[in-house]
């Protein structure tokens, strides 16, 4: 059985080094940047963490990678900025000032505070001076004084809007806190309240959104992702007549797609929530009708939308008619259909729609085939047919092909008033009132007499009140804080209350990448002249779980920012790269009910930061994660004291061993060969986040130069070079250990001053080649051959292998393929 990591022990004193080479380049500011450094600029964050209390492993997997790709930017020649911040206002908190009795402000500091101090031991090129903390007031002021600019250009509005609500513990919940219909924190049935909450109109946005032409390098899994969650599509929006009701409403608008089906309409359904549920309900159906809403308000709409769902609904003893043929169709309400989703009506096809066919199915209504496959006989359909044909049961459209009938049909709609061509989108409004107390406050009042009323801006920022309570009303703690909420009106000077709600955290992170440039600026979120140099960003990295909030939100907030003269680029991140997550020993999630969470602390109390920083880059590339190993750790820390006692070594002692001088040549050309490779790999490896194999390539030079110096076969000055470019491979990856060794090896410091060496390719380029022959395609012979044969050379030595003309006899060549340094390919008749 493999021994612990902790058995371990190190040629060096691991904790000693980082703790002096932290407080050594915090004293130097050697990762302070200055904006006026003529190199250019790079800027590369990570995604900030959420100040939880512990630093766990898996922020150590987001940040360490990170930092060498930072650090072997700078290395490259570039003037980097890598900074760090916190995500400190959040639900957490506030659930810990209930639960524990202690306010979220200190909870909060406290957590940041420890989380300060275990970042700092990652060894990272941080500039501390340009920390940021989101629940600091000096930052959540830019937050109401960006949400008073959106408001001042309409894209900032009050509405009210459906929310999923907990009656037990007294407040809304976000879909991902409901399971099974129940509040995830206490178990109790969900249900729904329909409040005043503002929005912003991301949905101006959701054409540009889709054009992604100004981002350079983003994962396309991120682009489908925000592809779809924006949902363009082109289609009609037709109405049904309903005039007959006697309902406030002459008619019912739903959006499809699939105008060609029209004449397949055999029922529609409402969302439970939509406003004319109640006037279309018939006395008979009204019980059926009411206890179905409650049930689907106690539904999140996750699993409402799912497709695994069984789809149910219920007649609500009322039709509309379909204009193009004049028939009654029911109506009915479905929990599949939400109100915040298009028009929160679809017209039901079920010969021509999977989902329709099943409701008709399970309610015994009518599926008419209106669009014909070219080989149907007219039997019945045993399932939905989605493909292309022709019309049938469709009036004067009947022999189109339905791709005709889309175009002949949408164009009688509009010509009759009856409907439009238009484009739908399934991205709703960002909705971003939170009834909340950690959060930043909403910057509105509401007077009697004027109306809704911003915040003059040289009143912000407007504080949170450090008095809240924080037991669960169903209201913010905001709302019962008097001396809050009651406040004087800007215009009138007359009696006015504040919003007591607080934003969604996800505005925090819309714009932080523009406060790190100047986290002391107080005149404007950002110096004007410093965001000019900066931004965008360069580098992104983070976890794809954020690709439809919070990176769609920020691809937002930049686009409306810019349109208001504010910026002058169009997206805030130009290249994205997802790390992968780090699972337990287990290969499970980490987590404290499983036992499987690793504490980067101890460990890095015994082996250094180093060795853990390797460990993590190594266990596999780094979007794909892979599994925490004590006995992969413990391989880390002896592939480092392998390194050490590599670097100890006195190069002159290489001049005293004798040895045949060719051979040392040969040897020397060999190791310098290698070298060479190596620095090209590691190189094109760190650029691509490639940490995993640029490692290996390292691990590989380790054993080359164990086997030169017991064999004594190259010499002093040749092993100098390879120790110093190795030292200065590694530096990105062990930013510690390799400052020690470099001080070591009589080198002026720093090493993290020095740039990544190049390498040559002539020297980098094989002596000999493996060639492969072919015969018709199949290999019959591998030849060693001078690395630059040229091709008649190359064609000459295949046609004279004695394996090779055994596939040759009585044929002739008919052509003779040659790819560079691979292979030669006979084609023989």
């Amino acid at each position: 059985m493999s021994s612990s990591p902790r058995q371990v022990e190190l040629r060096y004193d691991a904790v000693a080094i980082d703790t002096k080479w932290q407080a050594r380049w915090d004293q130097d500011g050697l990762h302070r940047v200055n904006h006026d450094d003529p190199r250019p600029k790079w800027y590369e964050m990570t995604m900030y963490p959420y100040p939880s209390g512990d630093l766990h492993i898996g922020h150590w997997y987001a940040m360490a990678p990170a930092d060498c790709h930072a650090r072997f930017r700078r290395m490259q020649g570039y003037n980097v900025l890598h900074p760090i911040g916190f995500d400190a206002f959040g639900l957490p908190a506030e659930n810990a000032a209930i639960s524990r009795g202690i306010h979220p402000y200190t909870w909060t500091m406290s957590n940041i505070e420890n989380m300060r101090r275990q970042l700092r031991s990652l060894g990272a090129i941080y500039d501390w001076d340009r920390e940021i903390v989101c629940c600091a007031p000096e930052y959540y002021r830019w937050n109401q004084w960006f949400f008073l600019m959106f408001y001042e250009r309409g894209l900032a509005y009050r509405a009210k809007a459906p929310v999923v609500w907990c009656p037990s513990c007294q407040t809304v919940l976000a879909n991902e806190q409901v399971l099974n219909g129940s509040c995830e924190r206490c178990g109790s049935e969900i249900t729904r309240r329909d409040l005043e909450q503002w929005f912003f109109r991301i949905t101006d946005y959701a054409e540009e959104l889709l054009d992604f032409k100004g981002l350079q390098e983003w994962p396309d899994k991120i682009l489908t992702m925000q592809t779809n969650w924006i949902g363009r599509s082109e289609g009609v929006e037709i109405s049904f007549g309903i005039a007959h009701t006697g309902s406030s409403e002459s008619e019912i608008r739903t959006f499809t797609t699939r105008i060609d089906t029209i004449f397949g309409v055999t029922f529609i359904v409402l969302a439970p929530e939509h406003p004319l549920v109640t006037e279309l309900t018939s006395e008979e159906q009204r019980e059926a009708v009411e206890a179905y809403i409650r049930t689907a308000r106690q539904t999140s709409e996750i699993d409402r939308l799912s497709t695994e769902g069984e789809k149910t609904g219920v007649f609500l003893g009322s039709y509309a008619v379909n204009r193009l043929n004049g028939e009654r169709v029911p109506i009915y309400i479905g929990d599949y259909v939400l109100v915040t989703y298009g028009t929160g009506a679809v017209m039901g096809v079920p010969a021509h729609d999977s989902r329709d066919f099943v409701f008709a199915k399970k309610y015994g209504l009518p599926i008419r085939i209106v669009i014909a496959p070219i080989e149907w006989d007219g039997s019945d359909l045993s399932e939905a047919f989605l493909g292309e044909g022709f019309m049938t049961n469709s009036a004067r459209y009947e022999g189109m092909t339905n791709e005709e009938g889309k175009i002949a049909i949408a164009q009688d709609i509009e010509k009759n008033g009856w409907g439009e061509q238009t484009i739908s989108y399934r991205i709703r409004d960002w909705l971003i009132s939170r009834q909340r107390y950690w959060g930043t406050p909403i910057p509105m009042l509401y007077c009697q007499s004027c109306g809704i009323v911003p915040v003059p801006e040289q009143d912000l920022p407007v504080l949170l009140p450090s008095d809240a309570d924080f037991t669960p009303t169903g209201e913010s703690p905001l709302a019962s804080n008097a001396a809050f909420v009651n406040t004087t009106c800007p215009r009138c000077q007359g009696p006015a209350r504040r919003e007591t709600d607080t934003m969604d955290t996800f505005m925090d992170s819309s714009w932080y990448m523009m406060r790190y440039l100047s986290p002391d600026y107080h005149d404007a979120p950002v110096d004007p002249d410093v965001g000019k140099k900066w931004l965008p960003v360069d580098q992104y990295t983070g976890g794809a779980e954020h690709a439809v909030m919070h990176l769609l939100y920020s691809r937002f907030f930049i686009k409306a920012l810019r349109d208001t003269g504010f910026l002058e680029f169009d997206e805030p991140f130009l290249r994205l790269f997802n790390q992968g997550v780090i699972l337990g020993e287990d290969h499970e999630k980490m987590s404290k009910s499983r036992g499987n969470v690793v504490n980067p602390d101890e460990v890095v109390g015994h082996l250094g930061a180093d060795a853990v920083r390797c460990f993590l880059m190594f266990i596999g590339p780094w979007d794909q994660g892979g599994p925490w190993s004590e006995v992969g750790m413990n391989g880390m820390a002896r592939w480092l004291n392998r390194v050490w006692e590599l670097v100890e070594r006195d190069p002159s002692d290489l001049d005293k061993t004798p040895i045949d001088q060719k051979t040392r040549q040969e040897t020397q050309r060999e190791t310098i060969r290698i070298l060479h490779q190596t620095i090209r790999k590691c190189h094109n490896d760190l650029d691509r986040f490639k940490f995993n194999t640029a490692i290996a390539a390292l691990m590989e030079l380790t054993n080359h130069l164990y086997r030169v110096w017991a064999e004594a076969s190259v010499d002093a000055d040749t092993w100098r070079v390879c120790i110093e470019k190795f030292l200065l491979m590694l530096a990105p990856i062990a930013p510690h250990v390799t400052e020690e060794m470099w001080e070591i090896t009589g080198h002026p410091y720093s090493i993290h001053q020095q740039l990544f060496p190049t390498w040559d390719d002539q020297l980098a380029a094989e002596d000999m080649i493996t060639l492969v022959v072919q015969v018709n395609g199949k290999v019959r012979d591998k030849l060693e051959v001078p690395a630059d044969i040229e091709e008649a050379a190359a064609q000459e030595l295949a046609l004279a292998s004695p394996k090779v003309q055994s596939f040759m006899n009585g044929k002739t060549i008919f052509k003779s393929v040659y790819v560079p340094g691979r292979l030669v390919n006979l084609v023989v008749r």
